[in-house]
């Protein structure tokens, strides 16, 4: 049988065995692992912004000195920030980030253009992103690093990469968490990307839906594939399909069984899905990315990356601006994220 893997269709043609370690497919987990802290997604949303010293992290978000000192501490430790004297002098340290937590910036942006899209409701996106490089306002897209067409599940298969044998299975993973309230992510400024985190931060919730994206649709094949338990599947499915994500569709009358189909909000969410995937294959892999994928638009390998609407060239951060459509106490400049 073929290791190939095709998302949406050819996926029960699969082995149980190989679902049963289906956490050994994906980077995406550890991107999310690091995004869905709560404490730390607001310190790397602020190092965005420009803010980079102790005190402006503290004052910004009233953040107690603990959490913060654990969180930037953490954030050194795993390469994201480096912690050093300023440049134009002064005695305080200063957080920059290195190349590995700049590159967080796609994955950033790509949350953001979801949220943007499905979750602002009626009022206006919380920001306008200026592209500086083509000097026009930007609506970030995700697409195929070979052939920039966007990106649909249906026409992206997947095989074993040289790290598919390495991750550890879903089982040995530490125990879910819900998603942190809403009050503290979106502490100090509405976001987009915070709300999409709201989606997806929630361990469960994350790999229920990243199941859909290989094909799975029905309650017992979620449970088999995951290992979770009835009550809690039944809860992250049904939040999935408030938040309009799937809709259920009855397929059998006695007994009643349902299964459960993206809509368009879901399978656009895979492109956020994916840019995850290639920071982790990059950062957190070792080199060794468990997944390799092929466009089938374009029948290139490829990774996903976010360009810009108007020039299609690739967002870099030093490039982007920002025009704020809230207030805060103290305005904070891009300048330097």
């Amino acid at each position: 049988m073929s290791n190939l893997l095709v998302a949406e269709t050819d996926v029960h043609h699969v082995s149980d065995a190989r679902f049963a370690s289906v956490e050994r497919y994906s980077s995406v987990a550890g991107t999310v692992e690091i995004l869905s802290d709560s404490w730390g997604f607001l310190v790397l949303r602020e190092c965005f912004f420009g803010i980079r010293r102790f005190d402006q992290f503290q004052n910004i978000l009233q953040i107690p000195r603990t959490t913060l000192d654990e969180r930037l501490k953490k954030f050194t430790t795993l390469g994201i920030l480096k912690k050093q004297l300023p440049t134009r002098g002064g005695a305080r340290h200063e957080y920059r980030f290195t190349d590995k937590g700049r590159d967080l910036y796609p994955t950033m942006i790509a949350l953001l253009a979801f949220g943007d899209r499905w979750l602002a409701g009626d009022a206006p996106a919380p920001l306008r992103l200026i592209h500086s490089a083509c000097n026009c306002e930007c609506a970030p897209k995700v697409v195929c690093s070979h052939c920039h067409t966007a990106l649909d599940p249906r026409d992206v298969r997947y095989r074993d990469g040289p790290g598919a044998a390495s991750v550890h299975l879903v089982g040995e993973r530490k125990r879910s968490r819900r998603t942190s309230d809403t009050g503290i992510l979106e502490r100090v400024r509405p976001c987009s990307v915070a709300r999409t985190l709201q989606i997806i931060g929630d361990r469960w919730s994350f790999l229920v839906i990243r199941e859909f994206f290989y094909g799975v649709r029905r309650f017992d094949e979620f449970q088999s594939r995951l290992g979770i338990a009835t009550n809690i599947l039944t809860d992250r499915l049904q939040r999935i399909v408030e938040q309009g994500l799937a809709e259920k569709h009855l397929y059998q009358e006695r007994p009643k069984r349902f299964e459960y189909r993206l809509t368009a909000m879901g399978r656009d969410l895979y492109g956020s899905m994916l840019v995850m995937m290639a920071w982790g294959d990059r950062w957190l892999s070792g080199g060794k990315a468990p997944l390799k994928l092929r466009h089938g638009h374009c029948d290139h390998d490829f990774h996903a990356i976010v360009v810009c609407d108007k020039c299609d060239n690739e967002l870099d951060p030093r490039q982007m601006g920002y025009v704020a459509r809230y207030t805060l106490p103290t305005m904070l400049s891009t300048s330097e994220a």
